[in-house]
C-alpha cells in the first residue's frame, strides 16, 4: 500500500488532510508543533494514520519507493524535499507555484517514472483549471484574426468587512513583503511592469465591484496555457482581489515600503506584529474566497466572444473556504497520483478536461459550486 506523508498541519491543510486519513490510505502527518498533526487527524482512529514531529532526515528514513510526499510548508523547503523524493523513488505533491530549483528536478524526475505535482491548490490551481477550460473553449469557436483579452484575479478577504478592509490567518510579513514584488503583465498589447500597489484597478464580479492589482509574472501562463499563437494579445493579467477601500486603508504599509530606511526589516517586522495583533481571524470567524477568470476575443466588430468561470465562497475555523479550496484541491492531485493519471515529471495543474473534472467533482461534495457566464 502506498504511504502518503503529508508534511504541514496548519490551518490550511487540515480539510484535505481529514479526507485522505478517511479514504483509507496509510497516512502519516508531519509537523513541527506535534500537537497540530494530532489535532489533524483526532477524527479517525487507525494503525494506519499517524502524527509525528516534523524532521526530514526522520522522515527520509521512512520514505519506500512509490510513498507519495505532499508538502504544505514553506516553498523555499520543496526543493530540498524533492530532492528525498528523488533519492528515495517517491512521488511529490504540493500546492506551491514551481521555482527554477524545482524546474530543474523535471528530467530525472521522467527518468525515475516520478511524478512532482505542484499548482494544485485555488491560486494556483483551480484558477488553472479555469483557464485551461476557457482557452479550450475559445479555440472551439475558430474566430480567425482575433485580439484576445485574458483576466484572472482571486481574493481572500474576510466575510464581514472591516476597517482595514482585510484579515490575516498567518504572519503578514510574506503578505506585506510581497506588495514589493514586481509584477509583469500585458496592456493593450504591451508588455508592462508595475510595483502591485501602483497599478490598482476596479475589477467586478457578479456585479460586485473590488480592487484588483497585478501580481508575480503572468507572461510565461501565456505558454502554459496554450494560448493559439495566432492570437494577438491585447490584454493578459494574473492578479488579486481586495475589498473596496483596501488601497486607502493600507496607505500607511505602502508608504513605509515606498520610502525604505536602512532599518526596514525591522519597521516590516514590526508593522506585522502590530497587525498580526489587530487583524487576525477570530476563532470560527468566517472567510471569503473570491475567484473570477474571463476572457475576451475581439476583432474590428468589437468582442464576438467572451465567457467566464466565478467561485464566491465562504466558510469559518478549520473548514474554512481557504482552507477546503487549497487543500482538498491538493488531496484530489493525490488521488490522480494514485490511479496513475498523471504524467511524470515536474508540472502544475493538470490541463486535460477529464482530470479537471475530477477536481471539480470533489470539491462538490463538499459543496464548493461556481457559475459560467
Amino acid at each position: 500500500m502506498t504511504h502518503i506523508h503529508w508534511l504541514g498541519a496548519g490551518l490550511s491543510s487540515v480539510p484535505g488532510i481529514r479526507r485522505i486519513a478517511s479514504s483509507g490510505n496509510k497516512l502519516t502527518v508531519w509537523n513541527r508543533t506535534l500537537s497540530k498533526a494530532e489535532y489533524s487527524i483526532n477524527h479517525i482512529n487507525s494503525e494506519k494514520i499517524l502524527a509525528k514531529k516534523y524532521d526530514l532526515d526522520e522522515i527520509k528514513k521512512q520514505l519506500n519507493k512509490g510513498d507519495i510526499v505532499v508538502s504544505q510548508l514553506s516553498a523555499n523547503m520543496h526543493p530540498e524535499i524533492a530532492k528525498v523524493c528523488l533519492e528515495k523513488n517517491c512521488h511529490f505533491a504540493s500546492t506551491s507555484y514551481i521555482s527554477p530549483n524545482l524546474k530543474e528536478l523535471d528530467l530525472e524526475a521522467k527518468e525515475r517514472n516520478l511524478v512532482f505535482i505542484n499548482e494544485i491548490g485555488l491560486d494556483p490551481g483551480i484558477d488553472h483549471f479555469f483557464s485551461h477550460l476557457l482557452v479550450s473553449e475559445l479555440k472551439q469557436q475558430n474566430i480567425n484574426d482575433c485580439a484576445v483579452s485574458y483576466y484572472s484575479y482571486c481574493g481572500g478577504i474576510p466575510a464581514v468587512s472591516n476597517d482595514f478592509k482585510y484579515k490575516f490567518s498567518w504572519s503578514p510579513v510574506g503578505v506585506i513583503k510581497a506588495l514589493n514584488n514586481k509584477a509583469k503583465f500585458i496592456s493593450n498589447f504591451q508588455e508592462k511592469e508595475v510595483i502591485p500597489y501602483h497599478q490598482v484597478s476596479t475589477y467586478s464580479v457578479n456585479d460586485e465591484d473590488f480592487e484588483a492589482y497585478p501580481n508575480r509574472d503572468s507572461i510565461p501562463y501565456i505558454t502554459e496555457y496554450n494560448f493559439d499563437q495566432s492570437w494577438k494579445i491585447n490584454n493578459f493579467v494574473r492578479g488579486t482581489l481586495r475589498l473596496n477601500g483596501w488601497t486607502k486603508a493600507w496607505k500607511e504599509i505602502f508608504l513605509m515600503l515606498e520610502n525604505p530606511s536602512p532599518d526596514i526589516e525591522e519597521k516590516i517586522q514590526s508593522k506585522s506584529d502590530e497587525l498580526w495583533a489587530n487583524h487576525q481571524y477570530e476563532k470560527d470567524e468566517k472567510d471569503r474566497v473570491v475567484l473570477s477568470v474571463k476572457m475576451e476575443a475581439s476583432n474590428n466588430n468589437g468582442v464576438v466572444w467572451a465567457r467566464s468561470y466565478e467561485l464566491d465562497q465562504s466558510g469559518s475555523g478549520e473548514n474554512s473556504a481557504m482552507a477546503i479550496l487549497v487543500s482538498i484541491t491538493l488531496s484530489a492531485g493525490i488521488d490522480l497520483i494514485l490511479n496513475n493519471k498523471l504524467n511524470t515529471g515536474v508540472q502544475a495543474a493538470p490541463s486535460d478536461k477529464e482530470n479537471i473534472e475530477y477536481f471539480f467533482k470533489i470539491l462538490k461534495d463538499y459543496k464548493i459550486n461556481y457559475i459560467s457566464k
